[in-house]
């Protein structure tokens, strides 16, 4: 399954949450507001699921990539939290647990 976490610059909460699941899923982050990490259509192709962390994120991503029906799921994050911060990554777990099953990739 790929997964794929998107925050306004892919520098914290969707690098976080990328590098917490990639042994148990193919993931990558992106920033919508990002140079070196921008949501791009392959990343909307690519990915089975959508995690952004903001309503206005989801919008967004809807917006400029109308054509693809992919389902997104806010996880409702606040951006105040630092890459890789413990309570980051419980939060991240918890809101989470229900989207994704318990398989490991190959």
């Amino acid at each position: 399954m790929n997964l794929l976490f998107v925050c306004n610059f892919g520098q914290i909460r969707s690098r976080t949450a990328a590098e917490l699941f990639q042994k148990e899923y193919d993931s990558l982050y992106a920033g919508l507001f990002s140079q070196e990490h921008p949501v791009t259509e392959d990343l909307i192709i690519w990915a089975d699921k959508i995690f952004v962390v903001e309503e206005q994120q989801k919008s967004m991503i809807k917006e400029m990539f109308s054509e693809y029906k992919k389902d997104i799921i806010n996880l409702d994050i606040p951006n105040s939290y630092f890459y890789n911060q413990p309570e980051l990554k419980e939060l991240i777990k918890t809101k989470t647990q229900q989207y994704l099953p318990k398989i490991r990739k190959n």
